[in-house]
């Protein structure tokens, strides 16, 4: 069964502390609020402490959201094996190949894949191994990954989605006012940090993107 990318939160654990909540917190309050899908992404942790957060994580979300672990395959392969639930993986374009990875996660494992030029999304629906959906940005300017490239724009997301035909959710600096358009211009899902990792009120904040989305039809 596909995954539901409606809405997809990606963590950041030091804006979550900024705003003085817990990542545990943020994520079950988020879920609780509409978020259906979560990436963890902690590029400052080590190893152990990653894996460890991705295990708590995992122990609070219901069986129907899709947890994914960002471009770590060896967290997820060390958390898969101790038990924990989780689906899959999101890798950029300076990650592993994609089909080393899927030989490493296995089929049925999920896996997610940056892009954000023609090109990448043509090798990304040509490729060999099965890539699951595409994340496509960045949206707008964003201040949460250092190596973001330009802003595309609901206009540029748009004409990049005339090149793709795998799923694809938007991310960069997206909040309640961009999923409308995401929503009709044929997005998969939105994918958002700072909208639910910093907001006084994460629960309120999905909700509101939820809602956005729902509403967007």
């Amino acid at each position: 069964m596909s995954p539901d990318l409606s809405l997809y939160l990606v963590t950041d654990s030091a804006l979550a502390a900024q705003a003085g909540h817990q990542l545990t917190d943020v994520v079950q309050q988020a879920v609780a609020g509409g978020v259906s899908t979560v990436q963890i992404r902690e590029k400052n942790a080590s190893a152990k402490e990653f894996l460890l957060t991705v295990q708590q994580i995992s122990a609070v979300l219901p069986v129907s959201v899709t947890l994914l672990v960002n471009d770590r395959i060896d967290v997820f392969l060390a958390a898969r094996d101790s038990g924990t639930k989780l689906d899959g993986v999101h890798i950029g374009q300076s990650d592993l190949p994609v089909e080393a990875v899927r030989k490493l996660i296995g089929q049925d494992a999920l896996l997610g894949l940056s892009a954000a030029t023609p090109e990448q999304l043509e090798r990304a629906a040509n490729s060999p191994a099965r890539i699951d959906y595409l994340g496509i940005g960045a949206l707008n300017p964003t201040k949460t990954k250092d190596d973001a490239p330009p802003a595309l724009g609901l206009d540029g997301f748009r004409e990049l989605l005339r090149h793709c035909t795998l799923p694809a959710v938007a991310i960069g600096g997206i909040g309640v006012a961009d999923l409308p358009g995401l929503r009709v211009a044929g997005a998969a899902g939105a994918a958002v940090v700072s909208a639910i990792c910093s907001a006084e009120d994460p629960r309120r904040a999905a909700q509101a993107l939820s809602l956005a989305w729902q509403e967007a039809l």
